[in-house]
This record gives structure tokens, C-alpha cells and sequence, in this order.
């Protein structure tokens, strides 16, 4: 059995980041020099204009009086425009877009790199990320990349490589793994790592919900057009929910066990009441079991299915205790020889990360999380693997695979016609 304080020592040593207190940043790191330090203006471009990308842009403007949006991209004007009046609206003195510095198509990204910005803010759906942060590392530029980082091995493997480029260059790298950054899960992984209730062997994760957005097909779109402007339900582009939203509870998972990496997963999952055409080729449903060392056993469940009940918790057992989170109900909760209950400060995650991020790049003392959201990234890509095939499948063989969804980079085009296989059958589809 693995002790406290080697869960404690392999988790420092995996992270490389100060759990004690509220900060992911580095160990050592100094936050009154960052705020006392110069405030010379940070120039902020946005690559994917979509809802997630204005409100990541606001939080971080609302992180930095200092920070200014100088230049947006997106791969359709419409969605750059919207996003940029709804900015304007929030925070007109820091957003400084000019006719100019608006870039629209396959190349925005690029032309945002090379428009003098230090800061890029990554939300394009995730597909195009492992392709957009290996751009942004290469300029020099420091990051805020949302999750998850990819949506197969290949892309996890480009990520990985170019967050070890972005750590030579000395390059602030922040993931969009909100729950990070909340403080009373912050408290409560802490106590875990500590050893609050001993020993962690089993860690079970829920998130159940219902229906999501769609957006009917128009006459003048392309096939290449009505995939991208509906993006969750191609696996190609989102990953499958899995991987584009219930990474999340698997990072939560990840974090209660250290961050240490499974041996192999078994699962299943499928379509039962999102069977139409309009929902693509991603699932419904998925449960899978994340097997690690000394027996240790990582379990998720999720739907996304109309009219059934709703949830969003993850359930921690250790060898003399029991540790709770429920979002729903704000539980933050661990149960042993004494309960504990967090009664501290609240925040909101999503502008915490921006203003670590702008912290970290105004005192010069880098934060990296590139290997972490690489590796959550990749848990829920297994969870998928194993999901679509039903076979058990281990963590190098995932991994190592050479299985890439979608069409290469090089390749997109209005007119592309991408290949969309039909939803995948456990026992039959081949993910390896």
C-alpha cells in the first residue's frame, strides 16, 4: 500500500506546483512581487470567438487591469463579431481590436501570432488545439489553452512535446481545468494529499445531465460548415463528451490520486436517446473503469440524455475515511475519526487562472501546466477508446497509439467533405 507521505511526494513531484494555500503556482512563487512588479500593458489575442472564448476573454481582462485585447480570430466573422460587441459591452477600455487585427479562416490563428500579442488564449474547439498551441510555443507567446488539450493520441503527443518546448523557453502555460483553481476544492485535494482520510482506494465520479445546443443546417453551408458550427457531436472535433466536458470529473479524479497515471481502463457507453443524424457519431453514455497500482480503482459514470436526473460529484474512499464533492450542492466534505466541512472564502475559478496566469508572467517565474492537462486530456481519450471498443485497453497502448481522428491540419478547407464514421459499436469499432 502506498503511504501518505509517498502520495504526498509523488504529487508534489508530478505537479511541480505549491498545493498548501490557494495557489497552482510554482513553489517559491512570490505573488506581491508579480503585483508590485511594473505594470506594463500585456497584449491579449483571442484564437476561437465562440462563447467559451468571449467569456475566457473577459475573465482574463477582468484578471489584469493592465491586460489589453489587441487583435481576434475565429474561423467565422460572425462569431469574431459577436464576441467582439459582447466584450466591448463588459470592458471597453481594455479591448482594442481594430478592423485591422480581426482575422477570419483556417489561418486566423497564425496571423493572431504574428500580430505583436504576448499572451494567446487558445478556444477553439479542441481538434485544432494541438495544432494551435505547437504555433503559439513556437512564437514565443505564453498560453491560456482550454481543455481539453486534444482529442486523440497523436494530438496528446504534440501537446506534451511542445509544453516541454514552452518550459525551455521560460513560457507561462495554464490549462482551462477550472476546478484547479476553486478554492474549497483546492482545500479539500489538499487534505487529501495530506492524508485526511488515509490511504485513497477507490475514487467514483458522476456527472449526469441533459441536452445540450444545436444549430439547424442552412442552405448556403458546406458539410465542412454545419460540422464546425456544430462541433460537439463529431468525435473528430470534440473528442465525444467524454472527452469534451466529463475530462473535468476525470481531472478531478487525476488530482485525488495524485496525478499519478492508470495501468489500463475497461468501459462501455452508446447512444440511446441521441440517435438522430443531428447528433453526429458521439455517445450518450459512458461508464468506465480506470485501473492503478496497488489495486487503486478510478470509476466514471455520465449521460448526457433528457428527462432523467441530474448530478455532478465526485466520491473519494480511503482506508479510514470518505471525502465528497457535489457541485450541485456545494459539498466540499471529508468524513473520518473527524468531519470537516469547508467553511472558507469563495472565489470564481475562471478569473483565478487568469490572474495566476498574469501573476506568473509579470513577476518572471513561469507556471506550466502542460504535462497535467496532457495527461487529463488523455485519461478521458482512454475512456473513449475503451468505451467505443469494449476492449480493456492499457495506458501505453492508448498512449503510443497511432489512431488520429479527422483530416490532418494541412487539409482544411470549405469545401473538405471529412469522412464521419458511424457511431462506434463495442466489440466491433477498432480504436487502436
Amino acid at each position: 500500500m502506498i503511504s501518505k507521505k509517498d502520495n504526498r511526494r509523488k504529487f508534489l513531484k508530478s505537479t511541480g506546483t505549491a498545493v498548501i494555500g490557494s495557489s497552482l503556482l510554482p513553489l517559491g512563487f512570490n505573488m506581491q512581487a508579480a503585483y508590485g512588479a511594473r505594470r506594463e500593458p500585456l497584449k491579449v489575442g483571442l484564437i476561437g470567438c465562440g462563447g467559451r472564448g468571449t467569456g475566457a476573454a473577459a475573465q482574463a481582462l477582468k484578471a489584469d487591469k493592465d491586460a489589453v485585447l489587441t487583435c481576434m480570430g475565429d474561423i467565422f466573422s460572425d462569431y469574431l463579431e459577436e464576441s467582439l460587441q459582447s466584450l466591448k459591452k463588459i470592458n471597453p477600455e481594455q479591448v482594442k481590436v481594430d478592423g485591422a487585427h480581426k482575422f477570419v479562416g483556417f489561418d486566423a490563428y497564425q496571423q493572431v501570432l504574428d500580430a505583436g500579442v504576448d499572451v494567446v488564449i487558445l478556444t477553439t474547439p479542441p481538434a485544432f488545439r494541438p495544432a494551435h498551441f505547437k504555433a503559439a510555443v513556437d512564437a514565443g507567446k505564453h498560453v491560456f489553452c482550454e481543455k481539453p488539450v486534444a482529442v486523440d493520441a497523436p494530438g496528446v503527443r504534440s501537446v506534451l512535446a511542445s509544453a516541454k518546448k514552452a518550459k525551455e523557453k521560460g513560457l507561462s502555460v495554464v490549462s482551462g481545468f477550472t476546478f484547479r483553481y476553486d478554492f474549497p476544492k483546492r482545500a479539500l485535494f489538499s487534505r487529501l494529499q495530506e492524508g485526511a482520510i488515509g490511504d485513497i482506494t477507490t475514487v467514483f465520479t458522476a456527472r449526469n445531465g441533459g441536452g445540450l445546443w444545436y444549430k439547424p443546417r442552412q442552405d448556403n453551408w458546406t458539410e465542412m460548415e454545419y460540422q464546425l458550427r456544430n462541433w460537439y457531436y463529431y468525435d473528430w472535433l470534440s473528442g465525444d463528451y467524454i472527452v469534451e466536458m466529463m475530462v473535468h470529473s476525470l481531472d478531478m479524479m487525476s488530482w485525488a490520486l495524485g496525478d499519478r497515471l492508470p495501468l489500463r481502463a475497461t468501459g462501455t457507453g452508446g447512444r440511446q436517446s441521441r440517435t438522430e443524424e443531428q447528433w453526429g457519431n458521439i455517445y450518450d453514455h459512458f461508464a468506465i473503469e480506470y485501473e492503478y497500482e496497488n489495486n487503486i480503482k478510478g470509476v466514471h459514470f455520465s449521460r448526457q440524455q433528457k428527462g432523467c436526473s441530474n448530478t455532478n460529484k465526485v466520491d473519494i474512499a480511503g482506508t479510514s475515511g470518505f471525502a465528497s464533492v457535489d457541485i450541485g450542492k456545494r459539498v466540499h466534505a471529508t468524513m473520518g475519526e473527524d468531519r470537516w466541512d469547508y467553511k472558507g472564502e469563495y472565489n470564481n475559478p475562471y478569473e483565478t487562472q487568469h490572474e495566476e496566469l498574469f501573476a506568473s508572467i509579470r513577476a518572471g517565474q513561469p507556471m506550466n501546466e502542460g504535462e497535467l492537462m496532457a495527461n487529463s486530456t488523455m485519461l478521458a481519450i482512454l475512456g473513449r477508446m475503451v468505451g467505443y471498443s469494449g476492449q480493456t485497453i492499457t495506458w501505453e497502448e492508448a498512449m503510443n497509439s497511432d489512431h488520429k481522428l479527422g483530416p490532418a491540419a494541412q487539409d482544411y478547407r470549405w469545401d473538405l467533405v471529412v469522412d464521419v464514421p458511424p457511431a462506434a459499436v463495442p466489440g466491433v469499432t477498432k480504436v487502436v
